[in-house]
């Protein structure tokens, strides 16, 4: 189980920074609940990779709904005694909103989100998973899925600027930031012990967790 101060983490960060893999495995070693985002369950998604400008609106108020959906289940079945490890943050959708839509999308995008008013449980802990561009990329060719086969190094490049630049501002929670080019936590159990003895260590505020090789 998770300790009484770290009942609802978050694991974050761009496509290839492995948030995923690191929340189930919190989920599996905590015996906490995941709830994880369900890309595949995206029909917009692989065409949105094809096609950017025509398939980016529905790509993100799919996702949008999902997510609210799912954090409204949270809440609502009070899951948070069990405890809780997801793989999103809902706070930071926009920022692929800005990313991806027209400035006329954007703005019903907005729309759409102030009206829909997604609440949202603040987190106990965020872990924002951060690599050098390349390493992101080297990591999207090797797992060989088709749609994400299209993604550019420079779309790949904004997107990490734009992760770096939200949580650089990012103060709703206990931040630990995680470069995890050097971090192998799901075929290394030494890093993700160390990586369970950093976060029971965390005292609240921002910290950082790094090995140089």
């Amino acid at each position: 189980m998770l300790p009484e101060k770290h009942r609802f983490i978050v694991v974050e960060g761009p496509i290839g920074a492995g948030k995923t893999t690191l929340a189930r495995l919190l989920a599996e070693r905590t015996r906490t609940r995941p709830l994880l985002e369900d890309a595949d369950a995206n029909p917009f998604l692989a065409k949105f990779y094809h096609d950017p400008e025509r398939h980016a609106l529905p790509t993100q108020l799919f996702f949008l709904f999902q997510r609210a959906e799912q954090m409204h289940d949270l809440a609502q079945n009070d899951l948070f005694q069990q405890g809780t490890v997801t793989d999103f943050l809902l706070d930071k959708d926009p920022l692929f909103a800005r990313l991806n839509l027209s400035d006329d999308e954007f703005r019903l995008y907005r729309e759409i989100y102030r009206h829909l008013q997604p609440q949202t449980p603040r987190p106990d802990l965020v872990i924002y998973l951060q690599a050098p561009v390349e390493a992101l990329m080297e990591r999207i060719v090797q797992r060989k899925i088709g749609y994400e086969q299209t993604i550019t190094l420079d779309y790949l490049t904004r997107l990490a600027e734009s992760y770096s630049q939200f949580f650089h501002h990012y103060e709703a929670s206990p931040l630990l930031i995680v470069n995890s080019e050097n971090f192998n936590f799901s075929s290394e159990p030494k890093d993700f012990d160390l990586l369970l003895e950093k976060i029971a260590g965390m005292r609240g505020g921002r910290e950082f967790f790094n090995r140089a090789d």
